[in-house]
């Protein structure tokens, strides 16, 4: 069965009175609430609404940016391949729902960005940019882990396998920040030569942003960003915190820049699982955000 839609009232990115109907917005915030697979903190299902929840503390001017963003139009879609109403779902029907909903939000012009949920859901937001277009992208992913196992606990959809799921795809990755593979995920970097920055290695070399922005060959490209590649000091609330990862500006530096070199296709915001009394995870989230849409239609800055 194709799940459908929750009838939960949606409550819109940044506030109803700046919110887009679907027709005029150019950005789709889509809420994907799946939890199944997590293996450390549970939580990330309910981290979609609380990014929303906390987007209403968000300064609509970008001071960054020296503009208000929200006139570009953003619409905040119904939740999708929600476990809170259907605990049961399984991850080939989450990932067909995001496919088919991804697919027909490309069709209508909009740029994506997905909020999860566990790290899974991605395979299924990249499988409907593959089918959408044939040129080729880059997946860039920022992350704390590799997510190279070929299975985890019996899954192959588990969110410890998501990229390698990408990579049988056939699409060119970038990884960032990564400071926890296994041995099995490091002969397959070995074996692929695949493209990873580690954050040991970011941290005394400065010319690493560079390098990593030379190693994009496509033009196109899909960001996908686990939260947790964040340093834990400064977002606490993921299901698996690691010492160590970026930090505010170096994500959003690296970030700018990847937005005004290539043609950003669609992104997404993964992993959060909110901590009980402390609001500081989901705010950075949320401003996270609102950082992607400016990077996306702001003008470049002379």
């Amino acid at each position: 069965m194709t799940p459908t839609l929750t009838t939960a009232t949606v409550v819109p990115f940044l506030g109803a009175d700046v919110a887009a109907t679907y027709d005029t917005a150019q950005v789709v915030i889509l809420p994907i609430p799946y939890e199944a697979t997590t293996t450390y903190r549970q939580g990330c299902q309910t981290g979609p609404a609380a990014i929303l929840d906390a987007s209403h503390q968000v300064e609509y001017y970008d001071e960054e940016l020296d503009q208000e963003l929200w006139p570009v139009g953003i619409y905040t879609h119904g939740a999708i391949a929600d476990t809170q109403g259907e605990p049961d779902l399984s991850p080939e029907a989450m990932l067909q729902v995001t496919q088919e909903t991804v697919q027909k939000l490309i069709a209508d012009g909009k740029f994506v960005i997905a909020l999860g949920g566990e790290h899974s859901i991605t395979t299924g937001l990249v499988r409907a940019y593959q089918q959408a277009s044939a040129e080729p992208f880059t997946v860039v992913q920022i992350d704390a882990h590799g997510d190279l196992r070929h299975e985890y606990e019996g899954s192959i959809y588990n969110h410890a396998c998501v990229m390698r799921r990408i990579v049988e795809m056939g699409i060119p990755t970038v990884q960032i920040g990564i400071r926890s593979i296994c041995k099995e995920e490091a002969d397959l970097i070995k074996a692929k030569s695949l493209t990873v920055f580690r954050a040991r290695e970011m941290a005394t070399q400065p010319d690493w942003m560079e390098r990593a922005l030379a190693s994009i060959a496509t033009e196109r490209v899909f960001c996908t960003i686990d939260l947790d590649g964040i340093d834990p000091a400064l977002l606490p609330g993921v299901g698996t915190p690691e010492p160590g990862g970026l930090n505010w500006y170096s994500l959003t530096t690296f970030l700018r820049q990847v937005f005004e070199r290539h043609q950003v296709i669609g992104c997404d915001v993964m992993e959060l699982a909110p901590i009980e009394g402390s609001v500081v995870s989901e705010f950075t989230a949320a401003k996270l955000v609102y950082k992607l849409i400016g990077y996306q239609f702001a003008p470049p800055q002379s």
